[in-house]
């Protein structure tokens, strides 16, 4: 899988014809997951995505932070700018995952999943 691949993807699922829109969504939505995953969990995830999201993924150190999924897609819309809303960050959020999902297996992903508090899963339907 490739970088680019990626973000085409996210872009055209999205329907934005703006993949550096779509970087900036990726690169969001890995950069806070990887702040609320513990352990090894960033890393493991890391090792299945194209060189260019591996820092992102595991840029945090230290714990795991415990925000919630409103938090997270705050943080999302906020880093995201120009007007995006918590619940277009949650579309936003869902499309990367989705796409994410398509390229690691799965056994990964329910991984990432098993992490996190119910109020995530949403996230990943």
């Amino acid at each position: 899988m490739k970088y680019n691949e990626i973000l085409n993807k996210v872009d055209s699922e999205l329907g934005l014809n703006d993949t550096q829109q779509a970087e900036v969504i990726v690169t969001g939505t890995l950069e806070l997951i990887g702040q609320r995953l513990a352990g090894q969990e960033p890393s493991n995830l890391a090792s299945q995505l194209p060189q260019e999201l591996k820092e992102t993924l595991t840029r945090h150190t230290g714990s795991a932070e415990t925000f919630d999924v409103d938090e997270f897609l705050r943080r999302l819309a906020d880093h995201e700018g120009s007007g995006v809303d918590p619940e277009r960050a949650r579309e936003h959020a869902q499309t990367t995952f989705r796409v994410i999902g398509s390229f690691v297996s799965g056994g990964e992903l329910e991984d990432v999943r098993d992490q996190l508090p119910a109020g995530y899963a949403p996230l990943f339907a």
